[in-house]
């Protein structure tokens, strides 16, 4: 019985070892066989993804070979402009902008423990998309914006006041006495108001040069924070002072750096607060907020937010004080010691980008030295014909033509255009506020704008556009003030 038990025990196993031994010798056929099929339907995926890009190429031939044709107009104005900086296409929209090798990389970026990087990646059609939007927008707070946006008083009014002591403005009469003071009821500035516009930044490069009589010699001049304006500095930045964008520390010197100038504009670049307020409650000067977005993709600053300004308001803008020549190593301003500041390299890349893009016109020392035509520039019918194919190849053709200039409108308001509405101020401003003009731009007739400006309001049909959040192109809120049948 014993051996009859070990007998069958032993064909148990040898039975299991067989099995064990078949299952074995199976597993790499069924290895091959899941690589086989997964090779296969990536065949598949990657032949449909083809047909399907190729379609799309087929379907946008025209607008790929506009953009095609605008990158290498690009291409060749940052070669002529760019000071050594080169431009290299990798497809109708996307580009790299390198530096020369060798270029002195000395700011180190503590966060990610690298220093400066030679070449930077840009998406042309978004920038262009992007920074012509800016051409037909609004860039200052207003009560209009506030009513219409969703939560506008709730959540956003409570972002721009410092020390309101809650994250939501639960009380919309408190928040309105924060804001009243510098809160417009419609846009006091308009798309295309002025000509020519000068940018001037603090840059000790300002020195180099004597550009004063030419930055004085535009519509508006517009500065930032506390760069003085005196004789001492006439010949390198001018006299003339018009706007000046202004962050929140600024508040303290303001009063000292206007210097007596009852009509210059100032913006306040950030929020507003009980310092600001005491100081705006003092002084004969509009004040207004900037309403905008931080572009966190290109140069930051100041300087930027200065550039959407003047850009939402004037054709043609030109930038001085930027430092954007080679052999740059310290951060300097024109009135004051060197200090540590912006990224060099990917500054001066994003404004040859700009250039380039038509956007602002560039003037610096070594700039100076030759003679400026921007003829190597695209011109305003290359751009409108890029942003037009960009555009489209971002909605497609079907959808762009029943969007129209309005498809990236996300919130839509309509406000009566024979109610004018308050004008910005309060109970409680001084008698030198009181009776100044402060309040001009707003009071402006329509008929005394520029025709330019005239014109583009009857082709926006009376709407005002402005950003919502973030860098989004389709987040924008738009205000009606008129009806199309009433333009």
């Amino acid at each position: 019985m014993r051996s009859l038990h070990l007998q069958k025990n032993s064909n148990h196993t040898n039975g299991r070892r067989a099995s064990v031994s078949v299952s074995a010798s199976a597993i790499p056929r069924l290895v091959c066989v899941a690589v086989f099929f997964a090779l296969l339907v990536f065949l598949i995926q990657s032949s449909l993804f083809n047909v399907n890009r190729s379609s799309i190429d087929l379907s946008f031939k025209e607008e790929i070979s506009v953009l095609s044709n605008f990158q290498s107009t690009v291409q060749q104005c940052v070669a002529n402009r760019g000071l050594g900086l080169t431009s290299h296409v990798t497809d109708h929209c996307k580009l790299i902008l390198k530096f020369p090798p060798g270029t002195n990389s000395t700011w180190y970026n503590e966060q990610f423990k690298i220093f400066e990087p030679l070449e930077y990646h840009y998406d042309v059609c978004e920038a262009i998309l992007l920074w012509e939007q800016y051409r037909n927008m609004t860039t200052v707070l207003t009560r209009d914006y506030l009513d219409v946006r969703p939560d506008g008083w709730l959540d956003y009014a409570a972002k721009r006041i410092a020390q309101l002591g809650a994250d939501k403005c639960y009380n919309q009469t408190l928040c309105e006495e924060h804001l009243n003071l510098i809160l417009p009821a419609k846009p006091p500035f308009h798309p295309r108001q002025f000509r020519s516009c000068a940018v001037v930044g603090n840059s000790g490069d300002l020195l180099k040069t004597e550009f004063g009589k030419e930055i004085d010699n535009h519509d508006i001049v517009i500065r930032d924070n506390e760069a003085p304006v005196n004789k001492k500095y006439a010949k390198h930045v001018g006299l003339r002072r018009d706007f000046r964008l202004v962050v929140r520390g600024a508040a303290r010197n303001m009063i000292k750096i206007l210097n007596g100038s009852t009509d210059e504009v100032l913006i306040i670049k950030s929020v507003t607060h009980r310092d600001f307020n005491t100081m705006i409650k003092s002084i004969p000067n509009p004040v207004y907020l900037f309403q905008g977005i931080v572009l966190r993709r290109g140069a930051k600053g100041t300087g930027m937010k200065s550039i959407e300004l003047a850009l939402s308001m004037c054709d043609i803008v030109d930038i001085y004080g930027f430092t954007v020549d080679p052999g740059y190593t310290e951060w300097t301003r024109y009135f004051s010691t060197p200090r540590k500041g912006h990224n060099p390299l990917q500054g001066r890349a994003y404004y040859q980008l700009l250039e380039c893009l038509g956007v602002i016109r560039i003037h610096s020392p070594m700039r100076a030295q030759r003679k400026q035509d921007w003829s190597d520039v695209p011109s305003r019918e290359m751009i409108s014909k890029a942003h037009a194919a960009a555009l489209c190849l971002k909605r497609g053709r079907a959808d762009q033509a029943a969007l129209g200039q309005f498809g990236s409108c996300k919130v839509w308001g309509n406000v009566d255009p024979d109610n004018t509405g308050p004008i910005s101020g309060s109970s409680d401003m001084s008698e030198v506020r009181k009776y100044s003009n402060y309040s001009k731009w707003e009071l402006m007739p329509f008929g005394s704008l520029r025709k330019e400006a005239q014109d583009h309001y009857v082709q926006m049909d009376g709407v005002s556009l402005y950003k919502m959040d973030g860098n989004k192109l389709d987040d924008l809120v738009c205000v009606r003030h008129s009806s199309k049948s009433e333009v």
